[in-house]
């Protein structure tokens, strides 16, 4: 059996500031590399503070997950890339708000600088597909 690798980046999604796309599916299982709080629409940050922004990271996994026939519920790890650790809750604020009861394995490492200015962290995970 060969394995298909399919990538891309849907609609109503922050474009990628490089040469990438934001998805990589390879059978069930998902990649979403590092994705910053952009809204899609205006291409700006969401915010300038880290709810804002934690918030419209998984807002936009759900799009791109769903774009791939997956949805949160199937997140099996993520990482969350945090400028300053003292935004630990406000992330983990936004984390409750759009993951509701669902806990997948997570990594939460403070980082130095982001590619983006005024990003204040970034977040990339991987999943599998509901089937």
């Amino acid at each position: 059996m060969v394995n298909t690798v399919e990538t891309s980046t849907p609609a109503n999604t922050p474009q990628p500031i490089g040469p990438y796309n934001h998805i990589v599916k390879v059978g069930q299982f998902i990649t979403i590399g590092g994705t910053a709080g952009v809204d899609p629409v205006s291409g700006q940050l969401a915010g300038p503070d880290t709810y804002s922004q934690a918030e419209q990271i998984l807002k936009s996994f759900e799009v791109m997950l769903r774009s791939v026939g997956s949805d949160l519920n199937h997140v099996m790890h993520i990482n969350v890339f945090l400028k300053d650790m003292r935004d630990f809750d406000e992330m983990n604020r936004a984390y409750i708000k759009i993951m509701g009861n669902h806990r997948p394995a997570r990594t939460v490492i403070g980082v130095n600088e982001l590619p983006k200015p005024g990003v204040l962290l970034t977040m990339n995970l991987t999943a599998v597909t509901r089937e």
